[in-house]
């Protein structure tokens, strides 16, 4: 198995006060992580390239990428509202972040690799078609998922969604949208209060309570996303990771363990592997315990890289 990692060192010049946790440290707690286990050595590292305009028009019309662009100060920060701030290397960040699933869709589909890992931030799966909002800019899984259409013809497109926060942005996107199914477990009633009702036939929703231990999680994962994934067969799955449901994450009350990061993977994999001739590309979200969001990825990797969990 050929696991891509794309990143770029732009993604560290986002930052948005010392207090956010939401920080260039979350990279750097993957990377270290990553490389003491040997795990980033098994990969093929690339960088990103920034998403262009076109690219990034298809999920986010001109006048909001022209608005966003408006926002960007000369120094200092700017707060678009009360977690999502704005300083001068932002969208310099945003571009690279959307652009490394847009290198990842092309490497999967060229053959240049079975799956991918973009390590990037600020994350995606909150902004919206028309509002930037809960720490993301531009919609990097969503961005990845109509170049996929636009580039390759790609007519059914998975888009699943562990993080513990539901993916809106990535609904409001594509809510009724036949090409793209979206799946998305989350911590329920919690952030972002909106689209946490499934009123969508592509969309499965899985709201989970606080509380939610590791066999709870894998029990309401597979009985929601396997039969709607075995039903769609895509032809592309694309991952919105974010570790923040782990029982040792500060932003939430989901107690998922290490071992849970890698089963999913495994999920995922294998129905790429039945639909999609194994094409993957996944993005990293949320995860702000900077140690458990290291173990967590590092499981995720493993199973990229067809490696069991232990050893």
């Amino acid at each position: 198995m050929i696991t891509a990692y794309i990143t770029h060192p732009h993604c560290q010049l986002h930052h948005m006060g010392p207090e956010h946790p939401e920080s260039p440290l979350r990279l750097d707690a993957i990377r270290a992580r990553l490389m003491l286990s040997g795990i980033l050595q098994q990969t093929m590292q690339s960088d990103a390239r920034e998403a262009n305009e076109e690219q990034l028009a298809r999920v986010h019309p001109l006048r909001h990428l022209r608005a966003l662009d408006k926002c960007v100060p000369e120094h200092g920060i700017v707060t678009l509202d009360s977690d999502t701030m704005m300083n001068p290397d932002t969208l310099k960040a945003a571009k690279v972040a959307a652009g490394a699933v847009v290198r990842g869709v092309d490497q999967v589909f060229r053959r240049q690799a079975d799956n991918v890992f973009c390590a990037v931030r600020p994350p995606g799966h909150h902004a919206e078609a028309t509002d930037a909002m809960g720490f993301c800019f531009y919609n990097n899984v969503a961005v990845g998922a109509a170049h996929a259409r636009a580039k390759y013809g790609a007519r059914r497109i998975a888009i699943l969604d562990f993080d513990v926060h539901q993916c809106n942005g990535t609904i409001d996107i594509f809510k009724d949208d036949p090409e793209v199914l979206v799946c998305t477990s989350f911590q329920f009633p919690f952030y972002p209060w909106r689209y946490l009702r499934s009123e969508w036939q592509n969309v499965v929703n899985t709201p989970l309570p606080a509380g939610t231990d590791s066999a709870a999680f894998r029990r309401a994962i597979e009985d929601d996303w396997l039969p709607a994934l075995h039903a769609f067969k895509p032809e592309i799955v694309l991952v919105s990771a974010g570790f923040d449901a782990h029982r040792e994450d500060p932003m939430a009350e989901l107690c998922l363990e290490d071992e849970d990061y890698h089963w999913i993977t495994h999920m995922a994999l294998e129905i790429a592997a039945l639909y999609a001739d194994g094409r993957l590309v996944s993005v990293l979200e949320g995860g702000y315990d900077l140690d458990s969001l290291g173990r967590s990825t590092e499981a995720h990797l493993k199973a990229l890289l067809g490696l069991p969990f232990r050893g």
